[in-house]
């Protein structure tokens, strides 16, 4: 299991200067928020139950966004620091305490560019992959029992993030669902009756512990 570096105490310390901030502040670091307490499996704490509740906000039609939107979490550099997570808390600009005891040759920035509508730091390490584990589905779909045969429909697209942060849309199908989604059940099977719009999300932290979110309309 990979270590998340005193995650909890982090997040409580570091969004504390968020309260203080303008609104427009608020709203351009939010997705800093989002993205430390995903990686923290959401502790509680008030800055991450608001991250939380924009997070799923956005998948709530309509229109269904990006749940993360890392593109608008101010980096802009990437610190060669030796754990990925502990550097991610430096650069979105938050204080977990005292500084880190670096050697001197490792105290380097290097400026990052984003990738379209990417992160503007380097997320393709493994450590980011619970950014990369965020799948997002939009479905609709319907079954029942004509008069000769049975009548199905099922639109299902879903959202993904790539090793870049970038988030596309691609068409999908109900069997692809992940297990933890409910309404589908018997779907092209003995034909029940079924009838479901909705939006899920689900994730994993990162240390792999699974959670999801199901949105019907």
């Amino acid at each position: 299991m990979r270590r998340l570096v005193s995650t909890a105490a982090i997040i409580a310390i570091g969004f504390t200067p968020l309260a203080a901030k303008p609104a427009a502040a608020q709203g351009y670091q939010i997705d800093c928020a989002i993205l430390l307490c995903l990686a923290g499996g959401w502790p509680p704490s008030v800055p991450c139950a608001r991250a939380r509740a924009e997070f799923i906000r956005r998948i709530t039609p309509w229109p269904v966004e990006p749940p993360l939107q890392i593109w608008r979490c101010p980096m802009r550099a990437n610190f060669e620091a030796p754990d990925p997570i502990e550097r991610l808390y430096r650069l979105a600009g938050f204080n977990p305490g005292p500084a880190l005891s670096l050697p001197r040759e490792r105290e380097t920035l290097q400026l990052a560019q984003a990738v379209g509508r990417g992160a503007d730091i380097d997320v393709t390490d493994r450590a980011f992959d619970f950014i990369r584990s965020i799948d997002v589905f939009q479905v609709t779909a319907q079954q029942n029992n004509g008069r000769d045969d049975c009548n199905r429909y099922a639109s299902v697209r879903r959202g993904t993030y790539d090793r870049h942060g970038q988030f596309r849309w691609k068409n999908s199908s109900v069997s692809a669902l992940p297990p933890a989604f409910r309404g589908t059940e018997g779907y092209g099977q003995n034909c029940p009756s079924i009838w479901v719009r909705a939006v899920f999300v689900d994730w994993e932290d990162y240390e792999g512990t699974y959670g999801f979110e199901q949105v019907n309309y």
